[in-house]
């Protein structure tokens, strides 16, 4: 399949997800449009909440970066219409790899600047998770220090260090590196909008789930506050290079990994290989991070009433059922099409 029809047909895919609820009488879909709207060559950077490990379908051609065909990037692409798209996101990545190479489980991944052009015009760049371990640590240690103190916060008061919070001064260091990362960009593809994607929840700002998020109960707000904090880099980097934020924290509120299936844009501590990494975004995920960054570079948002998004909802569990029972037939365009487009053809009635 060229790569302008799969961009095209996991655009499309966007519509079969479920998105956060715009009013008590609607919801939001992913854009579904592929008309063009003013940007012709993209090129997507970043980490492994971009490159989105095992949401259907996987780009097997991608080494050990484990990107998607239907990350957020693609189904971006796809809605915008652009004439060139490059996605060199990869799982694992951190600021340094933008200028140096990546080793991966399946080989190296080149500098991932080395896809900036002169005439790139969009640029979306999702990153600041893993520098200096941030995103592994918390999720490495908070569930094991969960039984020392299941209803206290062992794991805040394990990276509080003389009274300094190690993981939010480390945050602090990372929005420097950030900055640093958009001056880079902006040096390779001075013509280039650059848009700088924040990370959606992954607790709840209330409540706990110990099955699916196995943190003690005051880890929660813990967890919360470090999410707060690295979003909060991610907007400051981006205004002082003059670049766009697009918020993904505050719209996922309702959808953090304790939120109930079909809702939840956040896989919890277990891996599905047939539909994410643990503690990542699920295919309803990227496709809302999709549908803000459009709504944030376009200013459109397309409304279906909330029985058409639980259709969609169920449209996108069977293509994972699909994907998981026969691997070949999901990938095939015609099938792929003949789902989809009564999908369109409800959306656009």
């Amino acid at each position: 399949m060229k790569l302008r029809r799969l961009v095209a047909v996991c655009a499309a895919l966007a519509l079969v997800t479920g998105l956060p609820a715009a009013a008590a009488t609607g919801a939001t879909a992913a854009p579904n449009s592929t008309t063009s709207t003013g940007f012709s060559k993209y090129v997507a950077l970043g980490d492994s909440y971009t490159s989105a490990p095992f949401v259907p379908l996987a780009d097997v051609l991608s080494l050990g970066c484990a990107r998607s065909y239907s990350n957020y990037p693609k189904l971006l692409a796809g809605a915008l219409g652009v004439y060139r798209f490059t996605d060199v996101s990869c799982g694992g990545a951190d600021t340094t790899n933008m200028t140096q190479p990546q080793g991966t489980i399946l080989g190296t991944a080149a500098p991932q600047f080395n896809a900036l052009t002169p005439d790139t015009d969009l640029v979306t760049l999702g990153i600041g998770g893993n520098d200096f371990g941030v995103f592994g640590d918390i999720i490495g240690t908070c569930p094991g220090l969960r039984a020392s103190d299941p209803t206290g916060a062992p794991c805040k008061a394990h990276f509080t260090v003389d009274g300094v919070d190690t993981l939010k001064a480390k945050i602090a260091q990372t929005q420097t590196r950030i900055a640093v990362v958009v001056q880079g960009i902006r040096a390779r593809s001075p013509q280039a909008t650059i848009v700088l994607v924040g990370y959606p929840k992954i607790a709840p700002e209330r409540g706990t789930c110990p099955s699916i998020l196995p943190f003690a109960d005051g880890d929660y707000a813990y967890l919360y506050s470090i999410e707060q904090a690295l979003n909060a880099a991610v907007s400051g980097a981006a205004a002082a290079g003059g670049a766009t934020y697009v918020d993904t924290f505050g719209p996922s509120t309702g959808h953090d990994a304790c939120a109930p299936d079909g809702q939840a844009w956040i896989q919890g501590k277990d891996i599905n290989l047939l539909r994410a990494l643990n503690y990542h975004p699920r295919f309803e995920g990227e496709a809302g991070m999709a549908a803000l960054t459009y709504k944030t570079l376009t200013g459109a948002q397309p409304v279906v009433t909330a029985a058409e998004q639980a259709s969609w909802a169920a449209q996108a569990r069977k293509l994972a059922k699909q994907a998981a029972a026969s691997p070949r037939t999901a990938l095939s365009p015609k099938a792929l099409e003949a789902s989809l487009n009564r999908v369109r053809t409800s959306a656009q009635r």
